[in-house]
Parts: C-alpha cells; structure tokens; sequence
C-alpha cells in the first residue's frame, strides 16, 4: 500500500509540525517548499527531532511543468497543501502577489493531482473566509464572505477544490478552517519562525518577553469584548497538526469530502493573551493601546463540534501550553 504523503510548504510554521505528526503516524513525508517564507535548515531539523530522513524537494508550484514532474515521480497516496502566502496587510499592499501565487499554484497542483491520479488533498484553509463573523461561536454553516485578498484567495481556493471534488467522485477533499495557530513543539526546536515583525500576537508577544521589542501595541481597547480588546481563538499547533492526521485518515476511509472548523470553542482577548504570557516568564510584559486597525472584527472563534464528531479530534491543549512551548521556541531562538 503506497504510504506516502506529500506535503507543500512543509518546512513552514503548521506544514512542519504536521510533518512531525505524519510521521509519528506512520507514514511516509515528502516536502515541497520554495523557502519563499521558510528556512532551508528546517527540514534538517524535522529530520532530527522524527529520529529518521526527511525527503525535501525545493520547488515552486506556480512551476506547473515542475510541480507536474514532481507529482508524476512521487506518486503520493494523498497531498496535505499548506503552500501560500498568508500576511493579511500584506496581500492588501500586493494582491497580485497573493493571487498568483496562491491560486495559480493551488490550480497548477490540482491539474497535476489529477493527471497522476493523486485523489485525495487536505486543504490548508482559514477563519478568513468568514469576513466579519455574524455570531460566535462560528459553525461551517456561517456566511462566506473574505475581506481581504489573502482571505479571497483562500476562499478561492476552496471554491477551485470543491468544484473539482464535484466533476470527479474519485477525487476527495477535507477543507480544514484554522483559527488562530500558535505555540511550538514541547521540544523547544521547532516552532513558528516569522521574518521581520511578527504578524501574529503569540510570537510578538514572545520577542517583547525576550527584549527583542520594546512593547506590544494593543490596537484598540475599545470592541465590545470584556475587556474591550479583540478576542480570537488560539489553537496549538500541535493540536492543529494532530488534525491534518485524521482528516487525511478521514478522506482514506470515508472516501467524501469534508469541511471543518479547527479551534478550541475559546475566545481570549489581545490583554488575556499578555497576561497569560507574563504568568509564563514571571514578570510583567510592557504595553500601549495604539489605534484600532481597520477590518479587525470584535471577536472570532470556533464552534469545533462538527470536526469531533467526524473526525474524533479536539484540541486537548490550553492557553498555558501555548504560552509556555512559544516561549521555550524563543528561548532557543535567543540562543541559536
């Protein structure tokens, strides 16, 4: 039985964390990567901490003759595509960018998939697609309606997936819809590695702690929340990697599409979020409340039934975890 799974980004933040868990499953990894948003030496180090060699093959998908050879010479039982880029402000400044690579590349994968006879993609999708949520918790049943060209991209993406899913009963696909990824491997070896200023809150956090940045800015206090700061929903990696393994298991043995939200259920506000982090390292983490940014919604998290009930999976890690295994990632940044 062909065992192998290919794996687009996989030497990014959540696709090189799923590798990990692919592998502790089982399988066998191939990655695919054009390093765009990724460091070379990372699939070195998925090597080491997996305990065995991990195949990487540089290669950028918007090469579709490329991306055809690839596909035709490995053959994989099921594709796991992560490869896109994903800054939301930066897809407003560039979305042509945004759009030729995500799409274009999704499109040129998809054609390959199927010339090869390739019938089973776990999507990297996101809690984009829902704009502006109406009411939270958010099921999949929730209006799709993007904001922004990254979550336009995304939503594309999905549309591209599910029209083909459609045309062809062999070929199936699992949607996954993330909230907010954060945390690291418990190793302190692996983690999210952002270039420049970090988009996310965790990692921003992280290098506030490390002295790396002299505050967090808190845009907006506000929102109506409790506490008048943004609320989302933050999932550990780990937890969002354990989940690729079972929807690909899901596909292999169910043979039918899928589409699910990835989240805890549990909303923190940006203040929560600090204060959690300053529990971790033991002191207080210095801020300022700065200017809402326009298009950030009040809140926005997960109603994560439907992925239990389907696929057996909840996320089993908190708030501390994730404070303390981002950390652990810093400290091992700040000595690296």
């Amino acid at each position: 039985m062909n065992n192998t799974i290919l794996i687009t980004g996989g030497a990014g933040y959540i696709g090189s964390h799923t590798t990990l868990a692919l592998i502790a499953a089982g399988y066998d990894v191939v990655i695919v990567d054009n390093f765009s948003n990724s460091e070379r030496w990372i699939p070195a180090r998925i090597a080491e901490l997996a305990g065995r060699p991990v195949q990487c093959i540089e290669l950028d998908l918007c090469n579709a003759a490329a991306t055809e050879r690839c596909i035709n010479e490995i053959r994989p039982a099921g594709v796991i595509h992560f490869a896109a880029l994903k800054a939301v402000g930066e897809s407003v400044a560039d979305p042509l960018r945004y759009y030729r690579n995500n799409v274009t590349g999704t499109l040129n994968l998809l054609q390959a998939m199927r010339q090869h006879g390739c019938n089973h993609l776990v999507f990297s999708s996101s809690a984009t697609v829902y704009g502006y949520p109406e009411q939270c918790p958010i099921d999949e049943s929730a209006a799709l309606c993007a904001i922004n060209p990254y979550g336009r991209t995304k939503l594309m993406m999905e549309q591209a997936i599910t029209d083909i899913s459609s045309a062809d009963p062999d070929f199936n696909a699992a949607l996954l819809r993330y909230f907010n990824p954060a945390g690291a491997h418990p190793s302190g070896r692996l983690g999210e590695l952002p270039r420049g200023a970090p988009n996310n809150l965790v990692p921003f956090v992280a290098q506030v702690a490390a002295g790396i940045r002299d505050r967090v800015r808190v845009f907006g206090n506000d929102y109506r929340t409790g506490d008048g700061t943004g609320v989302r929903d933050y999932i550990h990696v780990m937890d969002l990697a354990q989940a690729h393994v079972q929807a690909l298991a899901y596909l292999q043995r169910e043979r039918q599409d899928l589409v699910v939200n990835l989240g805890t259920g549990q909303g923190y506000s940006v203040l929560q979020i600090i204060q959690a982090f300053a529990r971790t390292i033991g002191h207080d983490i210095p801020y300022e409340i700065t200017e809402r940014r326009p298009g950030d919604a009040d809140a926005c998290y997960a109603n994560p039934s439907l992925a239990q009930a389907l696929l057996g999976w909840k996320a089993s890690r908190d708030l501390d975890a994730i404070c303390a295994d981002a950390w652990r990632w810093q400290l091992h940044l700040g000595a690296a």
